[in-house]
């Protein structure tokens, strides 16, 4: 089976487009037939409901921190394979992809693509990936990537010829395209080309230890891996597939992207893409962008901005002249309250691990009275799951004991036994402790605190205290490890809205970084080494059926697993979700094909380049 191309990403046969040379360019690079694929990408704006755009300009943005230069390899989403807004996942970079078996992988490139600086992008560019970087100890002495592994074995790879190559497992490997498509991609392919120099089999030694000597590396590979920067964007040296390319290093506070001459899509008229020239990242302090932003100092923002920014972005609107945009956040809860399955205490892990004590927590929150306080009621209350924007939603996974019914919480606790308490009406636990619950809190957003506040209110009526402790995220997961956590406030799932396709890594307890169940993703990602094997039988049951996805072979298969792990969540309630499909602000100044309703999320999503920000066109009249 292979991956194909809808309608409305290519239809336009090559030999019927005349290509048009981009105003402003250097004089000196080749024509755009030389620069683009044989075959480019060719995007049908007009069938997507956008306008053809305008080449030219420069997009000014703000960033909080130098770092944050790394997103321009986020939002221009040039992905081997990607998703787009109705989360299909298509060739890109790719010619084609066609999988076998669910096992068999061949990946086509597109004939006479180049990097940014113009030398070609083939085969040889994957195959140095695969055989001379992750296959390298001396690089990646932790072995073969997760994603490249089924059951602790790798692929076997092919060159087949110029433009194809070919991975074979002996099992299925699911995981392979949905992490070509990530925000953050493994990048399979890298620039031979220029890196080769770098790398103690290829390039000439002496020239090795100067370079070493530039950056103080000890040897070839610390060099190596200083100069291979796919995602941060800190090497300007560095070739690279994107839209827009880094080239200058001149400033840690004012950053100027430039358009990649060789880029891969072309619009339905002939013109290359990107349509901006220029995109300049400037950083500013994260807790003044928004007002930054209201004065008309962003032509596109999302990046610290929030829901509590709104009204005050929308007064800015009509004197500053842009639209703020509200996108649906694509987390499965805004805010989600995480008991940790796996604390040290027995007697709290007890209780934690009773269903019908987090049934009575869920019970005795008002969700309606959160979301029209925190969220003027905009937001949809209910659990941490998949929004209504995925295919496998279902109405009983967002409603499922996510009712305010405060009776009933009562009556729950009651059952378990929790029926003394103490002169402050707090029940007490069964070994004479106060029923005190601390929520430990990453001080990274304000409505979290809020929230707990109002929460606290509430379960102070079934006779529970709750505690919010300010911490740091860091200290947090410190905590989770040492299983001293008790609870804590996170956002709700990164991906909200998934598909069949896309794996349910973060729904079963297999990585050591969650905070509800820290010791048994330990487990699972340490193989037995470490943490604690799962004791509890829905958390070995969503284990299994990860691994069961991790070896499927049809949709078929991996929708029905998903369907069973997200009942289990709706049934079990092991994140308490609060509200979710809170709105993201977007202001939009003066800049062309931006949707004014879309969908705002990390994985998938990438911020904006589920929507293609390299159809975005500046509107300077």
């Amino acid at each position: 089976m292979g991956l194909f191309l809808t309608a409305a990403l290519i239809t336009t046969p090559l030999v019927a487009l005349e290509l048009k040379e981009t105003p402003g360019l250097d004089p000196t690079l080749p024509p755009i037939a030389e620069r683009v694929p044989t075959e480019p990408l060719i995007v049908n704006l007009e069938a997507k409901g956008r306008k053809i755009g305008k080449p030219g300009g420069s997009l000014d943005t703000l960033i909080g921190r130098a770092k944050d230069v790394r997103l321009i390899n986020v939002w221009g989403y040039a992905r081997l394979v990607g998703y787009n807004d109705k989360l299909e996942l298509l060739p890109d970079i790719l010619a084609d992809v066609e999988v076998e078996d669910g096992r068999i992988f061949t990946l086509h490139t597109r004939e006479g693509h180049k990097w940014s600086d113009g030398d070609p992008f083939d085969s040889e560019d994957i195959r140095y990936y695969f055989e001379d970087i992750v296959s390298d100890e001396n690089l990646t002495p932790s072995g073969l990537p997760p994603f490249l592994l089924v059951n602790g074995k790798g692929p076997k790879f092919e060159v087949v010829d110029d433009t194809t190559v070919r991975f074979t497992w002996d099992e299925p490997n699911p995981l392979f395209l949905p992490e070509l498509a990530k925000s953050r991609p493994p990048f399979i392919y890298r620039p031979s080309h220029y890196l080769r120099r770098f790398h103690g089999k290829y390039g000439d030694p002496d020239f090795i230890a100067k370079e070493a000597e530039k950056v103080k590396a000890r040897s070839w590979a610390p060099l190596h891996n200083k100069k291979d920067d796919m995602y941060n964007a800190r090497n300007v040296e560095l070739p690279t597939l994107q839209p827009w390319v880094r080239k200058r290093d001149d400033s840690d506070l004012r950053f100027v992207l430039e358009r990649n001459p060789y880029y891969h899509r072309v619009d339905s008229s002939g013109q290359q893409l990107p349509y901006i020239d220029k995109v300049i990242m400037t950083v500013a302090d994260g807790k003044l962008i928004p007002a930054k932003a209201q004065a008309g100092e962003s032509e596109l923002q999302a990046r610290n901005l929030s829901f509590s920014d709104i009204t005050v972005l929308k007064k800015g609107e009509k004197k500053n002249d842009y639209v703020t945009a509200l996108w649906s956040n694509t987390k499965g809860s805004e805010i989600s309250i995480l008991p940790n399955m796996t604390v040290k205490d027995p007697v709290w892990r007890k209780l934690l691990r009773d269903k019908r004590f987090r049934h009575a927590l869920s019970l005795g929150i008002d969700r309606n009275l959160l979301n029209r306080v925190l969220f003027f009621g905009l937001g949809t209350p209910g659990n941490d799951t998949v929004l209504a924007a995925s295919p496998l939603y279902k109405a009983d996974y967002t409603s499922k004991w996510a009712e305010y019914d405060p009776k009933k919480a009562n009556a729950l606790l009651d059952e378990i036994g929790l029926t003394k308490r103490n002169d402050d009406d707090i029940r007490l636990l069964p070994d004479g402790r106060p029923l005190e619950i601390i929520v430990e809190t990453a001080g990274e957003a304000q409505v979290q605190e809020d929230a707990l506040e109002l929460v606290g209110e509430m379960w102070g009526e079934i006779g529970i205290k709750l505690f919010a402790k300010p911490s740091q995220r860091d200290n947090m997961r410190e905590r989770a490890i040492a299983g001293d956590l008790l609870m804590s406030v996170w956002w709700g799932f990164e991906n909200g809205i998934p598909t069949s396709e896309m794996p349910p890594t973060d729904y079963a307890p297999v990585r050591g970084d969650a905070l509800s169940w820290h010791a048994w993703g330990d487990y699972y990602e340490t193989q037995g080494e470490g943490g604690e094997k799962p004791d509890w039988a829905p958390a070995k049951r969503l284990m299994e059926l990860y691994n069961a996805w991790l070896t499927s072979k049809t949709p078929e298969e991996r929708t029905k697993i998903w369907d069973e792990m997200l009942q289990i969540h709706a049934d079990e309630t092991i994140h308490i979700g609060l509200v979710s499909g809170v709105r993201q602000p977007v202001v939009v100044k003066d800049v062309e094909n931006v949707p004014l309703e879309g969908i705002y999320g990390w994985d998938p999503g990438a911020h904006f380049g589920i929507h293609r920000m390299d159809e975005f066109y500046l509107d300077e009249d």
